[in-house]
């Protein structure tokens, strides 16, 4: 089939996201200038730069037409940390997601611990095996298809980085021993399992 986004698909649901995949999932945690912590995962989220590295997530419009917590706490604060969403951790995220009132604290409502970051004032995960420190470096704002809303993509300069012992061995990250969980379509998950290795190729060919 082919469609033009602008003039509908005709589908039961939008494929769209479940033809970029699978996606880092970005369990992104912040803080209100009211000292409550939030914490949500987004399916809009990477790295987009490695010298300095730099990570994005992208909050989208809401269906009550107000901003997300993490977008305000983050244009507020200009900090967050993306805490490693795993496999382990996959209901706890899934908790998380849930469109909570901005006083409401989602470590408390999951149960999760935060724990200071060294860098920035947003808590990190303590269950989680890899955080991000990150600094707000540009916020960009994109159109909606309904004009009362708009979406936004927060780009983060990582200034600090923790990794749980337990994630390396012999130097290099463990993918199978931390288990990444993904985003995949509709409300569907997946996870990293298997890793197959390959350098890049080299001009001219061998």
């Amino acid at each position: 089939m082919f469609y033009e986004p602008a003039r509908g698909h005709g589908l039961p649901h939008d494929p769209i996201s479940a033809l970029v995949i699978p996606r880092p999932v970005g369990w992104i945690s912040t803080v209100g200038k009211n000292g409550v912590f939030n914490l949500a995962p987004f399916a809009l989220f990477n790295i987009v730069a490695y010298e300095p590295p730099h990570v994005m997530f992208a909050p989208t419009g809401q269906s009550s037409g107000k901003p997300k917590d993490s977008l305000v706490n983050a244009q507020e604060t200009g900090e967050f940390v993306a805490n490693l969403a795993t496999w382990e951790l996959k209901d706890k995220v899934w908790q998380s997601s849930i469109p909570a009132p901005p006083d409401v604290d989602e470590f408390k409502l999951t149960g999760l611990t935060p724990i200071p970051a060294w860098l920035v004032k947003a808590p990190m995960v303590k269950e989680s095996p890899v955080h991000l420190e990150c600094k707000v470096a540009e916020i960009v704002m994109l159109p909606h298809t309904d004009p009362a809303k708009a979406n936004h993509i927060v780009i983060g300069k990582v200034v600090g980085v923790h990794i749980a012992d337990e994630a390396l061995k012999d130097g290099i990250v463990d993918y199978t021993k931390i288990t990444p969980m993904a985003r995949l379509g509709y409300i569907d998950y997946t996870r990293v399992s298997e890793v197959h290795s390959k350098p890049f190729p080299k001009w001219p060919p061998q």
